[in-house]
């Protein structure tokens, strides 16, 4: 019999090998996979996680360095999570949202005390992308104005208005269904738009195309801006000193709603409440989603601020969801603040993030030909990887696929042949593993991607 160590240290048994066979057959029969040729890919079955590790039928652990999609911030099978979900189960599995629920009340209030200053509600959705969804509708309802504007480095989910926003190649075989969107160039240090070469420099440049993009489509036509607070998974680009708060300038100037995309960070991935915390941008409206109650059941929402909530008072809003805030979904996130407090979460996230992560990937840059930068925060950072350090040219072509990207997927295979899930994305790879990793295992799994990258480096020049 296989079995697999629990967080007590107790072994449990997983499936019975022979079922992966079936597995495999139900899900390439009938699953339909998303963003895949579904005749190229083979999906790995896995049969159980506890903490930062997964298991496949085989045996085989994997320490979990994605927190599958930067969403797993408690990790593989929390027990607060879990009882917290099945308690709400025994009493009231669903209810619609016209009527008041006890754990959606108290989430959204938890919610409202660690946002910023001049918050007040909560509207709650399935996930991120509706979360943007309805951001959206807020601020045109609010306005009047129907443009928005989001950079060309962003990801805000599949959805009609959300890929329409969305500024990587995701968005290219969708079109763009909503035509209010436009976008526009953020920053980005490493490969500046704007020629810039200090971190000062992007902001002011960044700031001055964003306000000429605003001029030259008529501020009286943009309802909003949106951001992700730091730029997931097209880079982990971190703001540089100014950026978000010049964005809050340019919106009061010219009257225009500031969103922070905040699905990805939010949740203490940054080591804070919401990432914006870290940066003093001060929003309009957030969005959320992923770590609230790391996906045990789907959840998402919008925090609105005191302004725009007021728009609504007695103007009705036009949007809803059947599952607004289930009961089920929200139980998990009122668990997830406790656990949060309990366990000090957010300063073992800055504390991993600073004393670990950090210099062991600015050490990389000196010891790999192939590291180009490293650049993130807490525990969500990405890794550059290049053929040519002088020229900073990527180890792979933008949106390289096949043959092209096989230097990456080279390097993937290495990792997860030793053990690590890593993230890759185009070029670079991201480390981003679950919140509550032990120290040890944040070290092992460090370890062997360093070692992977040696896969890497026989692309670069040395």
């Amino acid at each position: 019999m296989t079995t697999f160590t629990d967080r007590h240290g107790a072994s449990q048994p997983l499936p019975a090998p022979e079922a992966e066979a079936q597995v495999r057959a139900d899900d390439r029969g009938h699953v339909f996979h998303s963003w895949s040729a579904q005749g190229l890919i083979d999906p790995l079955p896995v049969a159980a996680g506890e903490g930062s590790t997964f298991w496949d039928y085989a045996g085989n652990a994997y320490l979990d360095f994605s927190s599958q999609l930067v969403n797993l911030n408690l990790g593989h099978q929390h027990p607060d999570l879990v009882a917290a979900i099945q308690q709400q189960a025994g009493r009231l599995s669903t209810i619609q949202p016209a009527m008041a629920n006890d754990v959606r009340g108290e989430l959204a209030r938890l919610i409202v005390e660690v946002a910023p200053e001049g918050f007040e509600k909560v509207f709650f959705t399935n996930g991120g992308a509706e979360a943007n969804e309805y951001a959206v509708r807020m601020a045109r309802q609010s306005t009047g104005r129907h443009k928005v504007l989001s950079m060309y480095r962003s990801y805000h989910g599949s959805t009609s208005t959300a890929i329409s926003l969305t500024g990587d190649p995701r968005r290219w075989a969708n079109g763009s269904p909503d035509s209010g969107a436009v976008r526009f160039f953020g920053p980005y240090l490493y490969r500046s738009p704007f020629h810039a070469e200090t971190p000062e420099q992007e902001s002011e440049r960044a700031l001055a195309h964003l306000e000429q993009t605003i001029q030259l489509e008529g501020p009286a036509t943009i309802a909003a801006i949106i951001i992700e607070t730091v730029v997931g998974t097209n880079g982990v680009l971190v703001p540089p000193p100014g950026y978000l708060q010049g964005v809050r300038e340019l919106c009061d100037r010219y009257g225009i709603v500031y969103i922070a995309d905040e699905v990805m960070v939010g949740f203490g991935r940054l080591g804070e409440w919401f990432g914006i915390d870290a940066y003093d941008g001060r929003p309009d409206l957030i969005t959320f989603a992923k770590g609230v109650n790391s996906g045990y059941v789907p959840l998402g929402g919008v925090v609105i601020s005191e302004r725009i909530a007021k728009a609504f008072d007695t103007t009705p809003f036009a949007g809803g969801l059947t599952y607004s805030g289930h009961p089920l979904a929200c139980a998990a996130g009122v668990a997830t603040f406790e656990v949060f407090r309990r366990d000090g979460i957010l300063e073992r996230v800055r504390d991993l993030g600073e004393r670990i992560v950090e210099p062991t990937l600015r050490r990389w840059v000196d010891t790999h030909p192939s590291v180009g930068e490293v650049r993130g925060r807490g525990l969500f950072w990405a890794v550059e990887l290049v053929r040519d350090k002088e020229t900073r040219e990527p180890l792979v072509p933008f949106n390289a696929s096949g043959a092209d990207a096989a230097p990456v997927a080279a390097f993937a295979a290495a990792a997860k042949k030793a053990g690590v899930w890593p993230f890759t994305h185009f070029n670079r790879m991201h480390v981003a593993p679950p919140l509550v990793i032990s120290e040890d295992d944040l070290i092992r799994g460090l370890a062997v991607l360093d070692e992977a990258l040696a896969v890497a480096d026989e692309h670069a020049a040395g």
